[in-house]
């Protein structure tokens, strides 16, 4: 083997030690498990085509480059939307057996971050996103952040602190802990299970917001939409409640949720907002084109 085939193969392994902190950066800024993906191979092949001799920290470098394709992917996102994004946007999730649950492993996966936080990442201006994104979630300075979107380090302090302020007023509070946020969904599960209304009311906060969002092809009753109010919400349940009684639950990025597999095909991933005992929010995914970009996880033994 030839010196530089050595140095592409110790390239590859560094790259690969980053990988999954390049995925996480890429999942939070674009929501979208595939475009990460893409986002990260592009952060890849550019790699290629530098001298990598050159580049004093690697770790920084890619998370930058990450940053500034899915900025550019961003961009083009919003160029070719005509109108607002629509509310019922739910981002794609990341599902695991409940057999994997582990709070204290819960900080360390990538994925680590609520579909809550994602809807409203998804709200922010890409460059927002990424100055929230880059500093907040993975501390990149704002020196480095800066030259990605153009602009000075004074206004990129200002972008991420203009982001934080709407995530913070825009995120539902919800309660850490994941056995009490599986205790809400227990509950939630046997009331539309048992077509018992006034149980779901009481599972469910006054102000609850739904939102189901079954893409873009999907119309008529079936499709998408945001409801609001917990007696609204608990007769939606009560009318769909032969999807709950197919659904098991599972860990959707990280929190108790449940999963509808109809003839091994995902038909909808639902997760939830808990505070103080009570659903705050729930988030259906049922756009089949993107649920059949995911995988079924094994059923618990």
């Amino acid at each position: 083997m030839s010196p530089v085939d050595d140095d592409g193969e110790l390239l590859a392994r560094r790259f690969e030690e980053h990988r999954g902190h390049l995925q996480a950066v890429a999942y939070r800024m674009l929501g979208s498990l595939s475009e990460a993906e893409d986002a990260v191979q592009e952060a890849w092949l550019r790699l290629g085509r530098t001298d990598a001799g050159g580049i004093g920290n690697l770790g920084g470098w890619l998370t930058t480059v990450t940053g500034r394709i899915c900025l550019d992917l961003l961009r083009s996102r919003t160029a070719r939307r005509e109108q607002p994004l629509d509310e019922t946007f739910v981002p794609d999730p990341v599902i695991r057996p409940l057999s994997q649950a582990d709070p204290e492993q819960h900080a360390l996966h990538a994925d680590s971050v609520g579909v809550a936080l994602l809807v409203v990442l998804e709200r922010l201006e890409p460059d927002e996103r990424l100055a929230f994104v880059l500093h907040d979630m993975f501390a990149v300075p704002f020196d480095d952040i800066a030259p990605v979107v153009g602009r000075g380090t004074a206004a990129t302090r200002q972008l991420a602190g203009r982001a934080r302020r709407r995530v913070r007023d825009a995120t539902p509070s919800s309660d850490p802990d994941p056995r009490r946020q599986k205790q809400a969904l227990d509950a939630f599960m046997a009331a539309a299970r048992g077509g018992d209304f006034e149980a779901l009311v009481a599972v469910l906060h006054p102000d609850v917001v739904l939102r189901a969002d079954a893409g873009a092809l999907v119309r008529g009753v079936a499709g998408s939409r945001t409801l609001r109010g917990a007696k609204t919400v608990a007769e939606s349940a009560l009318m769909f409640a032969r999807y709950t009684a197919a659904a098991r639950m599972v860990l959707v990025n990280d929190a108790p949720g449940l999963l509808s597999v109809v003839d091994g095909h995902i038909r909808s991933v639902m997760s939830v907002t808990v505070t103080d005992g009570r659903i705050t929010g729930l988030y259906i995914l049922a756009d089949p084109d993107r649920l059949g970009r995911l995988e079924v996880p094994a059923e618990e033994g």
